[in-house]
């Protein structure tokens, strides 16, 4: 989609992602039989494996990525929400709070409903990158942004994931 950029090009992994990278990448490490993973892993390392772990590079600033998903079947069994409206809700209500950029992805989504039904529905995944120095004043404008789409499309909710990451343009 060319109209939303794609500029959140992170250069370390973190949370679950991280974990599963640094066990292959120990497992790995560990099959070849050498103490280089200790360093991988962070744990205490033998001091012959000291010097190659402090000469890794480290570039970026802490960063927070903030990923929102929108359903767009309606509870109360309303007409879905088109990609007309939901472009235009990013228009009036986040761009205006994240002018720098974001990024947005048609997805496929379900969940279990309050009677346990099990909900299929199309979806979109906004993600939104920031300063971590901005978290407050930024979660504050994501809360607005998570109300302002229940409210509007009558939906039961909008799921928030957050990672602290790093971040260089």
């Amino acid at each position: 989609m060319p109209r939303f950029p794609h500029f959140t090009r992170t250069k370390g992994l973190t949370g679950p992602k991280q974990h599963t990278a640094l066990t292959a990448a120990a497992l790995t490490v560990l099959a070849v039989g050498t103490p280089v993973a200790y360093a991988t892993l962070g744990n205490e390392s033998p001091s012959a494996s000291r010097p190659a772990a402090s000469s890794v590079a480290v570039r970026g600033k802490a960063y927070i990525e903030t990923r929102l998903f929108f359903g767009t079947e309606r509870p109360d069994g309303g007409v879905t929400v088109t990609d007309r409206q939901f472009l235009a809700f990013i228009d009036e209500e986040v761009t205006p709070r994240f002018p720098n950029g974001l990024t947005i992805k048609d997805g496929r989504g379900q969940w279990r409903d309050s009677k346990g039904v099990i909900e299929r529905e199309r979806s979109y995944e906004l993600t939104l990158l920031y300063p971590a120095s901005e978290a407050r004043v930024r979660d504050a404008q994501i809360e607005r942004i998570r109300d302002a789409y229940e409210k509007a499309y009558a939906q039961d909710s909008v799921a928030r994931l957050e990672e602290h990451t790093t971040a260089d343009f």
